[in-house]
Parts: C-alpha cells; sequence; structure tokens
C-alpha cells in the first residue's frame, strides 16, 4: 500500500519544465505565488473565514494553526517545483491577501484543474471569477492542455457559480463520493471548459 494521492498516480497533462506564470495581474488584484513570508496573513485570512469555509474545506478545521499553512506553503514549493500545481495568493493593490487560487495537474492527460476559495468578507465582487478566467486563459495556453476542469461539491452553489459564469459546462456528477467536509453530500461536480 502507498501513501501516494490518487492525483499522483494519474499521468502529468504538463510536460516536463513547463510552469505557470509566477505573478499575474488581473485589474486591481493580482495572483502571487506563495512565500513563506505570506504564512501569518493566510492563516489570518482563513480565521477570518473559518464559517463558509469549514462547510467545503476539508483542510479547514479547529483550531487554526499557522503551522498548517506554513506546511500548505512548503508542499506548494514542491509542487510547483515538480509542476504537479501551481497555489498563488489573491491579494489586492495594497497587498492584502484575498483568498487563494490554485492551477493543478490531477486530473489526467490534456487537463488542468482549478480550485480556489476567496475570503467570506469579499465573495460576490466577481474575484474569483476574474481569477479563474485568467487561469483558464493560462492554463489553455499551456503545451498539450486542451480542457480545464473545476471541481465541487453539488451543494457548494458558490463554487458552482464560477464555473457557470465562465462558460464551463457541467460534464458529469459524481455520485458517492465520501465526503470529506461537513457540507459536503457525496455528489460531486465536474465542469470543463467547453
Amino acid at each position: 500500500m502507498t501513501n501516494t494521492p490518487a492525483a499522483e498516480l494519474r499521468p502529468k497533462a504538463l510536460p516536463p519544465g513547463v510552469f505557470a506564470p509566477e505573478r499575474i495581474e488581473i485589474d486591481e488584484f493580482h495572483l502571487r505565488r506563495y512565500t513563506q513570508d505570506d504564512a501569518q496573513a493566510l492563516h489570518e485570512a482563513i480565521k477570518a473565514s473559518y464559517a463558509a469555509l469549514h462547510p467545503w474545506m476539508p483542510w479547514c478545521v479547529e483550531p487554526i494553526k499557522i503551522e498548517d499553512q506554513r506546511d500548505f506553503i512548503e508542499r506548494g514549493f514542491l509542487a510547483w517545483a515538480t509542476g504537479r500545481a501551481f497555489d498563488y495568493r489573491i491579494s489586492d493593490g495594497a497587498g492584502a491577501i484575498l483568498g487563494s487560487i490554485s492551477l493543478m495537474d490531477r486530473v489526467g492527460p490534456g487537463g488542468l484543474e482549478i480550485g480556489y476559495w476567496l475570503r467570506s468578507d469579499l465573495t460576490g465582487k466577481g474575484i474569483v471569477t476574474r481569477a479563474a478566467g485568467r487561469l483558464t486563459e493560462i492554463g489553455l495556453a499551456l503545451p498539450k492542455i486542451s480542457r480545464m476542469e473545476i471541481h465541487c461539491d453539488a451543494a457548494n452553489a458558490p463554487s458552482a457559480a464560477v464555473p457557470k459564469r465562465l462558460g464551463y459546462r457541467l460534464e458529469k456528477i459524481v455520485e458517492g463520493l465520501e465526503p470529506k467536509s461537513p457540507g459536503e453530500t457525496g455528489r460531486g461536480m465536474v465542469w470543463m471548459t467547453p
């Protein structure tokens, strides 16, 4: 038996040596690769949005410990170096953290997945939609990538609204998944670019 997550066993979509940009400008905010200096701001953003994140994010549990954010950032360095995931902080013009978004190579050949969360006091402003839209463009421009995916639980209406607004199509609903967070129903939506 192995400790390797199923996503790690899937063939990579990106060729060796291909990486997403480390910084992306979008209107009045930007995405940038995490550094260890971001751990405290990330910790504060997660604490401030615990009630909204906890139902959907398996990693968002109490007590919220800064060590977990440091570990996330550290794992992100390895994931970036191997081309498995590109984790970004979403920041405003003053540098405040608004949320997080990732471009992940875990859905097999030809595809990349986008995952995201936003501070609960900033939802409804189109921030995640614009960030995911820009990552969709960037992902589809990378070599060997022909589709982008966004996965979420069927009950997570705010997350499902993002791919809808971007013109993704609901490819399938996967039944019988084991819920990993308290709000999950076990019905997973898989959204894909047309």
